[in-house]
């Protein structure tokens, strides 16, 4: 049954060498069953129910993408997203949690039918390769510059509006300690390192007296709070159409990225990202895991670039993915310890994850300012507007009118002219 569902022995592996590959991807994403109900809480929603939301929704799109697309890849709710659903459109744009949630619905619905529609592959191409990699590390400033204020190591300043905190306090102390065991551990190839890395920092909480022990395992919380909760009549208003097309396109370039990336270091993709069967059915898992996640009452969930890991580690079919989301599911139990979990804890493994973003800076010609300039203005103005929409928006605006002054505009595609155009028009006409 095994081998008709998910071809284990005609991709040269084995069952337990599947199992093995899945329980290495899910240590090296576990914690995000942690970080990421600690920063939708922080938008007004339960944490418990966001914790069981968080386990379901990754296991539900593991299983999809294991069962329908027999990829090696595991899904959950995404980083930098998550930041962007709580202190991007809650707490800056002033919308409701369940608002945020509907537009995070719609953004999945979207992508479903590109996907279903075919029009993911004009989409992916038509984008140039300077704002899929400029995007990316403006959300990984957005997450370090999160990361920093919520440890309180950049405080506000009335004269120059951040300053330095007092890094010597208890909380900033222990995020840097919580960060440099992050890298230590990762430096050192250790499994699990940034869920390791939380523990150790919620057991030295715990020993401090910081943290009050809770219990480790308890029958999963009540996900009624956020079950179904999402506002989409609030979502379809006009100023949301921005928050809409940022879960999506952030979505749809980090899914395709790590999906040619994960493919091709398991052997499933020749040098130009094609693999059997194209990224059809793999696209539509991502996409269906996005709408149950915000049925759930989740950020945009989508594929980890940490599958790579399980990889490596020689997972070549769908059920490597379908292991990782068997442990998502029994994570559920696990509610206690994610409510034990201090901020201090987190704050460095969200600081490691910007890092990884901010690597995609590398692979920029700065050398070309018509490819610098967009790049720069994303990296700056979406943590410094604490909005992806917003960097987004002026990357797009940037990247056209500079190709076009520069005598470069026949580069500038005409789905790219498309955007700017309706970037141009919200800005003017929506703010």
């Amino acid at each position: 049954m095994l081998e008709k569902l998910f071809q284990v022995n005609a991709r040269g592996s084995t069952v337990k060498t599947e199992v093995i590959a899945g329980l290495t991807t899910f240590l090296t994403m576990a914690y995000i069953i942690f970080v990421n109900p600690s920063i939708l809480a922080e938008a007004g929603m339960d944490h418990g129910a966001v914790f069981v939301a968080t386990c379901l929704a990754a296991a539900v799109g593991c299983l999809i993408m294991g069962m329908v697309a027999n990829l090696p890849i595991a899904l959950a709710p995404g980083m930098g997203l998550n930041a962007f659903f709580t202190y991007g459109v809650v707490m800056s744009m002033g919308y409701s949690w369940q608002a945020a949630l509907g537009a995070v619905f719609l953004s999945g619905i979207l992508f479903f039918l590109l996907s279903a529609f075919k029009i993911r592959e004009w989409i992916i191409q038509a984008i140039p390769l300077t704002l899929k990699k400029g995007i990316s590390t403006g959300i990984g400033a957005f997450l370090a510059m999160i990361a920093l204020k919520n440890a309180g190591i950049i405080v506000a300043h009335p004269a120059t509006l951040v300053t330095l905190g007092n890094i010597t306090d208890f909380v900033p102390l222990m995020s840097i300690l919580g960060f440099f065991l992050v890298a230590a551990f990762t430096a050192r190839n250790l499994p699990g390192a940034v869920l390791l890395a939380i523990l150790i920092m919620t057991l030295i909480g715990l020993l401090s007296g910081d943290v009050s022990y809770d219990g480790v395992i308890s029958t999963p919380p009540s996900l009624a709070p956020t079950f179904l909760q999402m506002d989409i009549q609030a979502a379809l208003e006009l100023s949301m159409l921005s928050v809409v097309f940022a879960f999506l396109f952030v979505d749809l370039f980090d899914t395709s990225g790590t999906l040619i990336a994960v493919t091709q270091k398991a052997g499933l993709a020749n040098k130009d990202g094609q693999m059997p069967g194209g990224f059809g059915k793999a696209l539509l898992s991502d996409s269906m895991a996005t709408v149950a996640g915000a049925a759930l009452g989740t950020s945009n969930t989508t594929s980890y670039i940490e599958s790579a890991s399980g990889v490596a580690a020689g997972g070549r079919t769908g059920l490597t993915a379908v292991v990782v989301g068997g442990l998502f599911l029994l994570s559920i139990f696990f509610a206690p310890l994610a409510a034990m979990i201090p901020v201090y804890a987190t704050a460095g493994a969200i600081f490691y994850v910007a890092i990884l973003m901010l690597f995609s800076l590398k692979d920029i010609d700065w050398d070309d300012i018509t490819e610098a300039a967009p790049v720069t203005v994303v990296l700056l103005f979406t943590p410094l507007t604490f909005s992806i929409a917003n960097g987004i928006t002026l990357a797009f605006i940037t990247y056209t009118f500079t190709k076009a002054t520069c005598g470069k505009w026949r580069e500038v595609t005409p789905s790219v002219w498309i955007l700017t155009l309706l970037f141009v028009l919200k800005i003017i006409f929506v703010g």
